[in-house]
């Protein structure tokens, strides 16, 4: 270590980073995270004096942004970075296909609301089959391959409910009366006229 600060604090500052001086620094911010990455940059840097954050720049491609940040960092604090509240990524950020994939499943045994009161479409095929031809079909691996949970809230937010399929029932058609039932309706209404013209009189 007193090598490589030596190295850095030499006259001879202005010249390139030896391989060796550089495998060192690259390897040393590969293995820090968050706020004691970025100090140990601005540290670095203030080493070099003059000219330094150029250097460091063109030499390791290290962010001038972020060696400013840890600077600051170095004279107020360290910030607290709240990775566990960032949230995980979709799977469909780390899948893109994966939504069209679900789609090309479900859609051919699917059937829209017969009542056309919703844009729902409905499906015969289950979560846990979708999640089969993903692996058998399509060459996702068990590893990378969504959950059965993951699968069925992807199948709601495309709007696939799980719901019976059913047809549309016809329309009833009534059978026009005949002849036959016209006379039979005549034989029990004359009956009843003929008892309240008896009545009346």
């Amino acid at each position: 270590m007193d090598t490589v600060i030596h190295t850095i604090t030499s006259p001879h500052k202005h010249l390139p980073f030896s391989s060796a001086l550089t495998t060192f620094l690259t390897e040393t911010v590969a293995t820090l995270k968050g706020s004691e990455r970025r100090i140990f940059m601005a540290r670095t840097v203030r080493m070099l004096g003059r000219g330094g954050q150029r250097k460091v720049a063109r030499e390791l491609g290290w962010d001038r942004k972020t060696i400013r940040k840890g600077e600051y960092e170095l004279e107020h604090g360290a910030f607290h970075d709240q990775y566990s509240k960032r949230g995980r990524k979709k799977a469909e950020a780390l899948l893109p296909s994966l939504l069209g994939d679900i789609r090309q499943i479900v859609e051919p045994d699917s059937q829209t609301d017969p009542t056309f009161e919703t844009r729902h479409r409905y499906r015969r095929i289950s979560a846990p089959s979708v999640r089969e031809q993903l692996l058998e079909e399509y060459g996702y691996s068990e590893a990378e391959c969504p959950q059965e949970r993951t699968i069925r809230t992807k199948l709601n937010e495309l709007d696939f409910r799980t719901r019976r399929v059913v047809k549309s029932k016809p329309q009833k058609k009534f059978r026009k009366p005949t002849r036959s039932s016209r006379n039979s309706i005549k034989s029990i209404v004359t009956p009843i006229e003929q008892m309240a013209m008896c009545v009346s009189r």
